[in-house]
């Protein structure tokens, strides 16, 4: 019985994770795209990637551009090492053997090879093929040659093609090779975005929707969609343990604060506190040995600190000692993979046990499928949960006033255990804000609606209300029976 191939890392551990793990041995794929996709550029990564690891890979360039041109486009990227050309990576032309026919080009590379004891072969430039010969039959034979050699050899073939994936479909590279990588791009608005997706991989489990992908000074770097790569069964376990705010009355209202590793959506009006009841909660958390993270869209570092100390929340020594992360993102041209993978990274590097995310707005409108938009936001919330993290996502609410208290547009609201409210409201010439908890799924609370304030003495959360209704709507109107004031 014939032994399954073993995998092999490509050394981008984000493609790998598309891929299953990696490229199956005695296997080869073809990767395709329009010019400019990034072809070459992750062949070539993926080549020094093995050379790195002391294995030997032959590029074989089949155009009659000169290699000395390719390898000068090259040195612009940091995986780029000059030492390991002519040593374990070995370039050679074809283009004179093309030439002369499929059988030479074919005697020419396997050769090459099996003297170089090769891992690894690249064939930069397969759409020439096709322009040089004109025959379908010879590529099509050429390409079967190439694939029974290298799975003799028990290596790996990368072929870079032009092509958009749909006009290779038609050809027969798309069915004589095991594997298709598919790099794409599109304009939206003012910047071009790109995808990446495993068309297939034969004999390996592995992802298949387009995912975005960035050309930077490091090479290529994919981003997985998080509802890919997040296990569909979550096996969460409420626990006893409470993740206090720090402020006694907002405590006692939550029954000892926020159940620990719990997900809560803070909503509210603009300026009536949120982001600063949160920072409250995550200086407390800090204080308690447990690090916490408040990303921000539309607020800057420096400007959160001093609205903090201006109520009496000092986080400077905080943030000093790497427990608290004040991380401001403008949202300008980010696409919400980007947004979360960050997120989870932070929360990886500083072991983070409190979240804030303050602009759910933003991240949501990030996300320009917007059909992904509640799965990605769901995923990201269960890998919160995994890594043992209480979270906390800020959203606006635009309306003052209103009966309407519809949070069905955000995703969040139905996955979040637990709802707080927040808004003000005009009393008799006199603006309050008042703060009510409208559920706590894994925990009873008080339901009362209280006022709190802010000012440079901090933050208090006062008795119930009681001598007035329609608070929620932003419309009090008094108790007739008491006829007073809140």
């Amino acid at each position: 019985m014939s032994q399954p191939n073993r995998v092999v890392e490509t050394g981008i551990a984000s493609l790998d994770q598309l891929l299953g793990g990696g490229i199956p041995s005695r296997q080869s794929v073809v990767i395709t795209g329009e010019p400019g996709s990034g072809k070459t550029v992750l062949a070539s990564q993926i080549a020094f990637a093995y050379a790195a690891k002391g294995k030997n890979v032959v590029f074989a360039t089949i155009a009659s551009e000169s290699q000395e041109k390719l390898l000068q486009e090259l040195a612009g990227f940091s995986f780029y090492d000059a030492d390991r050309i002519g040593n374990e990576i070995y370039m050679v032309s074809a283009y004179g053997a093309l030439q002369r026919g499929a059988k030479d080009a074919k005697d020419l590379l396997l050769k090459t090879m099996r003297d170089r004891k090769a891992d690894l072969l690249v064939i930069d430039g397969l759409r020439s093929l096709r322009d040089l010969w004109q025959n379908e039959a010879k590529l099509r034979d050429f390409l079967y040659e190439i694939n029974v050699g290298i799975a003799q050899l028990g290596a790996i073939a990368l072929f870079t093609t032009e092509y958009r994936l749909e006009k290779l479909q038609e050809y027969p590279e798309a069915t004589t090779v095991d594997g298709i990588l598919s790099l794409s791009s599109k304009r939206i608005g003012g910047r071009v975005v790109r995808r990446a997706q495993v068309v297939k991989l034969r004999g390996r489990h592995h992802l298949t929707s387009e995912h975005l992908m960035h050309i930077t000074s490091e090479g290529i770097h994919v981003v997985p969609r998080i509802e890919e790569i997040t296990a569909q069964r979550e096996t969460f376990v409420p626990t006893d343990a409470r993740a206090k705010f720090g402020l006694p009355e907002l405590d006692k209202i939550l029954h000892g604060g926020l159940p620990a590793k719990s997900t809560t959506l803070m909503a509210g009006n603009i300026g009536v506190g949120k982001t600063l009841l949160s920072l409250h909660f995550i200086a407390t958390g800090v204080a308690n040995d447990e690090p916490g993270l408040l990303v921000s869209y539309s607020e800057p570092t420096e400007r959160l600190v001093a609205r903090a100390k201006s109520v009496g929340i000092d986080v400077t020594l905080l943030i000093a000692t790497g427990k608290l992360c004040l991380d401001y993102c403008a949202p300008l041209n980010v696409e919400g993979d980007d947004l979360i993978d960050d997120i989870l990274r932070r929360v990886r590097e500083m072991g983070a046990k409190r979240v804030v995310i303050d602009g759910l707005a933003d991240l949501d409108a990030s996300f320009v499928d917007r059909e992904r938009v509640r799965p990605a936001l769901t995923s990201l919330i269960v890998e919160l949960r995994r890594a043992g993290v209480t979270s906390i996502f800020i959203k606006e609410v635009p309306k003052l006033a209103g009966t309407d208290l519809d949070f069905s547009d955000t995703p969040i609201s139905v996955t979040a255990e637990n709802l707080l409210f927040f808004r003000h409201i005009e009393w008799r010439g006199r603006l309050i804000r008042i703060a009510s908890v409208l559920k706590m799924r894994e925990s009873g609370f008080d339901s009362h609606v209280r006022e709190f304030e802010i000012s440079d003495h901090g933050i208090r959360v006062l008795e119930p209300i009681s001598m007035a209704e329609g608070l929620l709507t932003g419309n009090a109107r008094a108790v007739p029976s008491n006829g007073g004031s809140p």
